[in-house]
């Protein structure tokens, strides 16, 4: 993640932020495996009552089978409280249709759990929002995929538009911080403007654009992504939108996710005005060590396997059904679990030759993808070779 109106925001910003992210603690035993407590995302469930054309997990609305019981989800939820992540992500399919999403929400915060829920809104209704409350979650994230028509399209449903932007509203009358997220590609590039003017308009205090990552049905429409000149136009666009906010002293942030580029051409943006806070910023780009692919980020799929992260669904290091969680993360003799660990050490092609590849390390899933191979460079890197020299 890298969040645009906090390193343009000014020295006091970035200062905050260095201090709190020097002051976090690690127990030798995760210093000695090169990890971190990791943010976890927990896909609850692959059943999802939309079917969209980027879903990692290629979800529809039916039932799955050999998905974790509730009894058992609590069971890792215990786990994942012992070793204090910083943040519970319930995912899916849509975590909406757990039908024990509220309790396990509950639950969770009762183990002192930061817990935020990744939905498409459609379910929130003014009477869930508020059971959502009560349960304590702490951030609802919702899907929005450009224009009402395109977003329609993209979700498979009519009406799938009206009913998220009134699950926003609902869960925002509900005392409910929210976000909206974005994934941009060819088809909805151009609505990126007017859903930020939307966040704006209804005061959605978040708002994430995520970079095509190629898995499920998103490998699918790979050929919809964004080629690498718009992508530095629209990173540049989101660059004076998020020093616009800033001047403006909105209480919003603009994030962007899957490419770890983003914070190395602001780095380059504020060097190039000669900004006193650029040095700053890279120091908070080493400490965050670009991709967090199985060294800060981890995913748990329905079934108890637990990936790298939640694109990553081709190598399971290991099934919570089996064994316990903290006992997979802590794992010394996964080979791949320590290559991403070090993986600036395996890194080739563009990506192996620059400068910063320890600050970013580029999207192993799309490389994989695209070159066949995990260690090859990011296809969606658009920095030039003078830049990363």
């Amino acid at each position: 993640m890298v969040n645009f109106t906090k390193l343009l925001g000014g020295k006091p910003t970035v200062s905050v932020a260095l201090e709190a992210v020097s002051k976090k603690r690690k127990s030798p035993l995760f210093i000695s495996c090169n990890a971190s407590s990791p943010l976890v995302v927990f896909n609850l469930t692959r059943r999802c009552n939309l079917a969209c054309r980027h879903c990692y997990l290629e979800s529809k609305n039916i039932n799955y089978k050999n998905e974790l019981s509730t009894p058992k989800i609590k069971k890792v939820i215990d786990s994942l409280a012992k070793i204090d992540i910083p943040v519970l992500l319930f995912s899916g399919g849509e975590p909406l249709v757990h039908k024990d999403i509220l309790a396990l929400i509950e639950y969770a915060k009762e183990k002192k759990i930061r817990v935020g829920l990744s939905t498409n809104g459609t379910l929130i209704t003014k009477v869930l929002a508020k059971r959502l409350a009560k349960a304590g979650i702490d951030y609802v994230g919702v899907s929005i995929d450009g224009a009402k028509s395109l977003h329609d399209k993209f979700r498979k449903m009519k009406g799938a538009y009206d009913r998220a932007i009134k699950g926003i509203i609902n869960a925002q009358e509900a005392g409910l911080k929210t976000g909206v997220r974005f994934t941009i590609s060819k088809a909805n590039a151009a609505d990126l403007p007017s859903v930020l003017d939307l966040c704006i308009k209804e005061k959605i205090p978040r708002f994430c654009m995520y970079h095509l990552v190629y898995s499920g049905r998103g490998k699918s429409i790979a050929n919809i992504d964004i080629d690498n000149k718009a992508r530095r136009k629209v990173v540049d666009f989101l660059v004076h939108r998020a020093l616009e906010y800033n001047k403006k002293k909105f209480d919003f942030e603009m994030l962007t996710v899957d490419n770890h580029a983003d914070g190395i051409y602001i780095y380059n943006y504020l060097k190039k005005i000669k900004s006193q806070i650029a040095a700053q910023v890279l120091e908070l780009l080493e400490f965050h060590g670009g991709c967090s692919a199985g060294s800060k980020v981890v995913d748990i799929s329905p079934t108890g396997d637990v990936f790298a992260c939640q694109f990553w669904q081709q190598e399971a290091m290991g099934n919570i059904n089996n064994t316990d969680f903290s006992k997979i993360w802590l794992n010394k003799n996964d080979k791949s679990l320590c290559q991403l660990r070090s993986k600036s050490s395996y890194l080739l092609g563009k990506c192996g030759v620059c400068r910063y590849k320890s600050y970013c390390g580029g999207c192993r899933i799309r490389a994989l993808v695209v070159h066949n191979d995990l260690w090859q460079e990011d296809p969606c890197c658009y920095l030039t070779k003078n830049e990363i020299k």
